[in-house]
């Protein structure tokens, strides 16, 4: 159940990745970029949680798919780097235009939103990688190649 293949293993590592980077990374942006109060953001982080907790094991699997892609191809960091920022943009765009859609944002709005977001998330998909292998270095998740579908 908790060896190293372990669905569940992987999961809770994707999970707390997940969490823990968009909470402080987004956080940060929302304080300092964005000119929200502590209490504003602390309370955005908190309604994204769950979100965050939904989507971090497909996510992950999503991303694993893109790496396997990209070694395929090369096996140069700058090629996983592209993976990285790749499957971070064509995941949680759509998953960002969906969470605006429900709090009744209209599309000039999601429009602007989201190009911002894609501009973060160029930036950020790269690092959240790296976040994301060590997480699951310290839950000693098994490395993509070798997880068996």
């Amino acid at each position: 159940m908790f060896s190293p293949q372990s669905r569940l293993r992987h999961a809770v590592a994707d999970t707390f990745a997940m969490v823990v980077y968009c909470s402080v990374v987004n956080m940060l942006i929302e304080i300092f970029l964005s000119g929200m109060t502590f209490e504003q953001s602390l309370s955005s982080r908190l309604v994204a949680i769950p979100v965050n907790i939904l989507i971090a094991w497909p996510y992950g699997m999503y991303r694993d798919l893109f790496m396997k892609g990209a070694r395929r191809l090369s096996t140069a960091g700058w090629m996983k780097n592209l993976a990285d920022v790749l499957a971070y943009v064509t995941f949680q765009s759509p998953v960002y235009v969906a969470i605006l859609l429900t709090v009744g944002a209209d599309w000039h709005q999601i429009t602007a939103a989201v190009s911002s977001n894609i501009v973060v998330s160029m930036m950020m998909g790269a690092v959240y990688g790296y976040f994301l292998d060590y997480c699951r270095r310290l839950f000693r998740v098994s490395r993509y190649q070798q997880i068996k579908a």
